[in-house]
């Protein structure tokens, strides 16, 4: 990672491993980690999952913009929760703050990963499946990325490499 470039922003899918592959590559850099999930669930008192009951799709989605839009220029790295994507102007906020990685996982290897939507807290229209939401989402996040990274099959040590490699 150049000088220049001070921070690294994850985007992909729930259980793709941003947060995991976030705290490795912050401790392999010397910088520091944020995991925005975490940001929005302590700065609402709330779990994910209570936050998009009480406020429903579009209300989380404006709390975690709010959120989003916060990120500060010493971030360091950034793992977004998998509908960041979704917000124009939170996106390009942190675009400008460095390099956007897509951590990309097949849809076998995340559904095997995932669970429960719903425990999960994965922002998602009444019935849609993880079919549907990996086909909803894939575009966005191919669209924003400045590097893609597969995490299928490969340990979160590899995938670091990886990243560091194409930075």
């Amino acid at each position: 990672m150049s000088s220049a470039t001070r921070n690294l922003i994850l985007i992909g899918m729930p259980a793709a491993g941003k947060s995991t592959v976030g705290v490795l590559l912050a401790k392999r850099l010397g910088i520091a980690f944020v995991d925005t999930d975490l940001l929005i669930q302590t700065g609402e008192g709330r779990l994910l999952q209570e936050i998009i009951s009480r406020h429903g799709i579009e209300g989380f989605r404006t709390i975690e913009e709010n959120y989003l839009l916060q990120v500060p220029p010493d971030c360091g790295v950034v793992a977004t929760g998998g509908s960041a994507v979704y917000s124009q102007r939170a996106i390009s906020h942190l675009r400008s703050l460095g390099p956007v990685v897509y951590l990309r996982i097949g849809l076998a290897a995340l559904k095997e990963r995932l669970g429960s939507l719903d425990e999960r807290g994965v922002l998602r229209a009444p019935g849609q499946t993880i079919d549907g939401l990996y086909a909803e989402r894939s575009p966005l996040y191919e669209k924003y990325a400045d590097i893609t990274v597969s995490t299928a099959n490969i340990t979160p040590d590899r995938v670091v490499a990886a990243v560091l490699r194409q930075l």
